[in-house]
C-alpha cells in the first residue's frame, strides 16, 4: 500500500475513535433539557359549594366538582338556554338565546415563590348564578305578556387556597329576600 492510503486510513480511524465516544455519550445522555421544563404538573380536585343562607342558617347547598392540572383552567356549566325575542314592532320574529343557570370557571396554579411548601395554590374563579324571579319579586313589571325577569348573582375571586381546607371565596346578599349566597371551595391534591 502506498503511504497516502495508509495515512488516509489512519486519519479516518483516528477521526472515528475521537467521534465515537462523543456520539455514544450524546446518545446515552440524550438532549440537554432544563430542569424547570421537566417539573411535573400537579393534579387537583376542586369541590365547590354554593350555599344559600337565611338568618345565618344553611337552607340549600349545591355542589360541583372538577379536576384540574396546575396551570390549566376549566369550566362547569349547567342550566338552560332560553330564547328571548329580539323582534321590533312590525318585523319578523327573531330570537337570541341566553344561558340561565350556574357557571363556574376556575384556573389553578402552583405558587412559584421561594416560600411555597406545596400546601397551597393560587386560584382565579368566576362564578355566575342566574334564575327567573318568582312573580312576587317582579314588582310592577309582572304584567300579562311581559317576559319574566332574570336574577343574576356573580362572584369573582383571585386568592391563595390552603389544600384540604374549605374556603369562602365570596358571598352576596339577595336584594329581594333575606337570603345570602356563599361560594366555597375545597382544593385537594391528587398527585
Amino acid at each position: 500500500m502506498s503511504n497516502r492510503v495508509i495515512t488516509a486510513a489512519f486519519i479516518f480511524l483516528a477521526g472515528l475513535s475521537v467521534m465515537g465516544p462523543a456520539s455514544a455519550q450524546d446518545a446515552t445522555t440524550g438532549p440537554k433539557v432544563s430542569t424547570q421544563a421537566v417539573e411535573a404538573a400537579h393534579a387537583y380536585r376542586l369541590d365547590f359549594s354554593i350555599n344559600e343562607m337565611e338568618d345565618n342558617k344553611k337552607i340549600n347547598t349545591r355542589q360541583y366538582s372538577m379536576n384540574l392540572k396546575s396551570g390549566d383552567g376549566n369550566e362547569i356549566k349547567i342550566g338552560t338556554r332560553v330564547p328571548v325575542s329580539t323582534q321590533s314592532s312590525g318585523q319578523q320574529s327573531s330570537f337570541q338565546y341566553i344561558d340561565v343557570g350556574t357557571s363556574i370557571w376556575c384556573k389553578i396554579k402552583d405558587r412559584a415563590d421561594e416560600t411555597w411548601l406545596g400546601n397551597d395554590v393560587s386560584l382565579n374563579v368566576r362564578s355566575e348564578i342566574s334564575n327567573f324571579a318568582v312573580s312576587d319579586q317582579q314588582g310592577s313589571t309582572a304584567r300579562e305578556g311581559q317576559p319574566p325577569l332574570l336574577r343574576q348573582l356573580r362572584i369573582e375571586a383571585s386568592t391563595v387556597a390552603v389544600l384540604g381546607k374549605p374556603m369562602a371565596l365570596g358571598s352576596v346578599d339577595d336584594p329581594n329576600s333575606k337570603h345570602q349566597f356563599q361560594l366555597e371551595v375545597t382544593v385537594t391534591k391528587l398527585r
